[in-house]
């Protein structure tokens, strides 16, 4: 009987050991994010809803601050991308920002992938022949996002709240010779459906390699450098339609100190 236990318990521990020698780059299985569940939002009332703003922001990833945005290992613009390509989100057309047209496998497809003719030279022929080439868009073209966001005051706790409603990447567009002409949005994601996928994404974190800080933290901490573009007004014109150069910076300030204060001035002491 003492034999049998002794041989149970050098199996166990031999298949203990198998198992715990398996080939892995780290040092233990990283599951916790992979079972998060996303925080719902707390339900409101239309009646509650006191005073709103609509605002437009721009996050560069080329801020210090941002730059997780851009991490090599899993930039955020491939998160978005590979979630669309799997159906685990809807993306929506740029011809405006409310979500009006979503796009088929075929429209992602083709925004995604760019083609471009080019002249190859065929050493049987000795002629060169021009073919169609399918190119991913890069991560690294990906420099900058705009936000669209809902600021509002919700009478049923007394303060100041704001929810992202969507997301989309920007990306540089220039002419035949490489020269910047513009910068444009590729697609519009919607961001409530989003999140469930950001919250199992985890952030680059410089400071602590094991921190298990999801995308939906980073946007709901609002852990991220930007500035404001738009805010919702009677012509619909962005700031840079009406200011230039320092002014534009002012007035983008004067909007971001408007929304942190207007709560305050709500409160007498």
């Amino acid at each position: 009987m003492h034999k049998l236990k002794s041989f149970c318990l050098l199996l166990s521990l031999s298949l203990f050991i198998t198992a715990d020698a398996q080939v892995r780059d780290d040092i233990v299985d990283r599951n916790l994010l992979q079972d998060r569940q996303v925080l719902e939002y707390q339900p409101l009332r239309e009646a509650d809803i006191f005073w709103e703003k609509r605002i437009w922001r721009v996050i560069d990833f080329r801020e210090k601050m941002n730059q997780p945005f851009a991490y090599p290992g899993e930039p955020f613009f491939n998160i978005i991308k590979d979630a669309a390509l799997q159906g685990d989100i809807t993306l929506y057309s740029t011809e405006d920002d409310k979500f009006s047209f979503p796009l088929n496998e075929a429209d992602i497809e083709g925004i995604l992938f760019e083609t471009d003719t080019v002249s190859v030279f065929n050493p049987e022929t000795y002629i060169e022949e021009l073919t169609v080439v399918r190119n991913e868009i890069a991560w690294e073209d990906v420099k900058r996002i705009r936000i669209k966001e809902q600021w509002f005051f919700d009478e049923n706790t007394s303060t100041l709240q704001v929810r992202i409603l969507g997301i989309a990447p920007m990306i540089d567009d220039t002419d035949d010779n490489g020269n910047f002409r513009f910068e444009r949005p590729l697609f519009w994601a919607y961001y409530p459906e989003m999140r469930p996928v950001l919250a199992r994404k985890k952030v680059f974190n410089s400071l602590n390699d094991g921190a298990l800080t999801s995308w939906d933290d980073l946007f709901e901490r609002r852990f991220f450098a930007s500035y404001i573009f738009k805010q919702s007004n009677v012509r619909d014109e962005r700031l840079q339609s009406v200011y230039s150069g320092v002014d534009l910076l002012l007035e983008a300030d004067k909007i971001k100190q408007e929304i942190f204060n207007y709560e305050h001035d709500l409160w007498s002491y």
